[in-house]
């Protein structure tokens, strides 16, 4: 982590020098110098350019609101669950990493069973259009992973346990959202 400074608020970057793309440095160039911004801002070592504001950079703004910031991703994000295992063979890892191919739809790719039924139902949602007119997609699309820089990795740490990390987010609802609110 370095700080880059000579903005109007300090920049937190979580990567090596001139790892974070150019466009990406430009846009958190320019809301570190936004008046509503303070503090400071973050940027993680995957952040590549958004809409204005970095995908995987955060930032605190006083007196305003910037959907942009919020991003297109609605809920993307990152969880690692520790397994209790210390090693896995390689014959394992193919065979759990095809299981995980084959339950997980990736990309555009979608279930062809309704998964969101086992869920709680979404209350309001009839008072947000744009959620609304989605949740039929939604509901195939829940359990599955999208595209982009989103993964699935199975992974040895620093304790020495496996871990399995996924990175996943909205799938196209949350595009769709700030589409609406953007206009």
């Amino acid at each position: 982590m370095y700080v880059q400074g000579g903005e109007r608020i300090p920049i937190k970057i979580w990567a090596e020098r001139g790892e974070i793309e150019e466009g990406a440095m430009n846009q958190i160039t320019n809301v570190a110098n936004l008046p509503s911004a303070f503090h400071h801002i973050a940027l993680m070592p995957d952040a590549h350019q958004g809409y204005g504001m970095p995908i995987g950079g955060v930032t605190a703004l006083k007196n305003a609101i910037s959907p942009n910031m919020v991003g297109v991703d609605i809920g993307c994000g990152m969880r690692a669950l520790k397994t209790s295992l210390l090693i896995i063979g390689i014959d394992d890892l193919k065979r759990i990493m095809s299981s995980i191919r084959r339950a997980i739809p990736v990309g555009f790719n979608h279930h062809k069973r309704n998964y969101a039924k086992q869920l709680p139902p979404v209350t309001g949602a009839q008072y947000l259009v744009v959620v609304n007119a989605e949740l039929a997609s939604a509901a195939h699309q829940v359990g599955t992973l999208g595209g982009g820089n989103h993964f699935i990795e199975i992974q040895k740490g620093d304790d020495n346990h496996i871990w399995i990390m996924i990175h996943s987010g909205s799938r196209n609802i949350g595009l769709k959202v700030a589409n609406y609110y953007n206009k």
